[in-house]
């Protein structure tokens, strides 16, 4: 058996026991859609052994759905661990706090995609360029956010023991050498056996992601400590100015006509 034939059975058992302690831990009551990134990791690369193996002229087809239902997928789980790290204050928080996230999060994908652009793609279709650089602008989203998130962890009073720390490690240290790899390639022209062993070492790395949250998820989550008094009243600041805002807004609207 080849060494890409032992990577990729392995990262498929790897991911196979991630999901099952998942469901094991209900991991799926607080994080639903990181389970299902997790699922359609799974089958996507079942999918994709497949589909190079017996239908290699549909790959580019598989390959485009793959990265772009992925991409999609990890946008919400950032949007989710986000979410998620503020379940301590979710009461006193406006229920818009979650459409804020999200439009927080998409802004900053949107401001990072100009600088995922590669004048090495030029060479490149349109639909593949737009491809390689979706991947890495969520690269570096993810890896981002790790850093804030890891960064920020004392005052947002999370360690290493909780789900959203550990799953936003995982994701961080994956797309910091996935990243990496991409940026040689493309800048230094690595091609042949060494961009394919550079591939392996990617490959591997996915695979040590995956091993992280089985040692993770096999361990019961730390109770949730409540936040800083320094971030309750950051919070809760913004929430009111936020709310304010609001009510500003609405105020300032022109009455509306009404139709005898």
């Amino acid at each position: 058996m080849s060494l890409d034939n032992i990577l990729w059975l392995t990262g498929v058992v790897a991911e196979a026991a991630v999901i099952a302690l998942l469901i094991y831990r209900r991991v799926w009551r607080t994080l639903p859609v990181f389970c299902i990134f997790c699922a359609w990791t799974l089958l996507s690369s079942a999918g994709a052994y497949i589909v190079f193996r017996f239908f290699r002229p549909s790959y580019s087809t598989a390959y485009l759905v793959e990265v772009i239902v992925t991409s999609a997928l990890e946008f919400g789980v950032l949007i989710e661990i986000a979410w998620s790290v503020l379940r301590p204050m979710r009461a006193s928080l406006p229920r818009s706090t979650l459409v804020v996230i999200g439009v927080v999060v998409v802004a900053a994908g949107a401001a990072i995609w100009p600088f995922s652009s590669i004048h090495e793609l030029a060479g490149l279709s349109p639909v593949m360029r737009n491809l390689i650089r979706l991947e890495q602008t969520t690269s570096i989203l993810r890896i981002l956010f790790f850093l804030a998130l890891a960064g920020s962890s004392q005052l947002l009073s999370i360690g290493w023991r909780d789900r959203e720390l550990q799953v936003a490690t995982g994701l961080g240290f994956y797309s910091f050498v996935s990243l990496a790899v991409e940026m040689l390639h493309f800048h230094q022209a690595v091609i042949g056996p060494s961009y394919l062993h550079l591939q392996q070492v990617v490959v591997a790395c996915s695979i040590g992601s995956l091993l992280y949250w089985v040692f993770s998820f096999a361990q019961k989550e730390a109770e949730r400590r409540a936040f800083t008094p320094q971030m309750q009243h950051l919070l809760l600041a913004v929430a009111g100015t936020a709310r304010n805002t609001r009510i500003a807004l609405a105020d300032s609207e022109p009455p509306k006509t009404r139709k005898r």
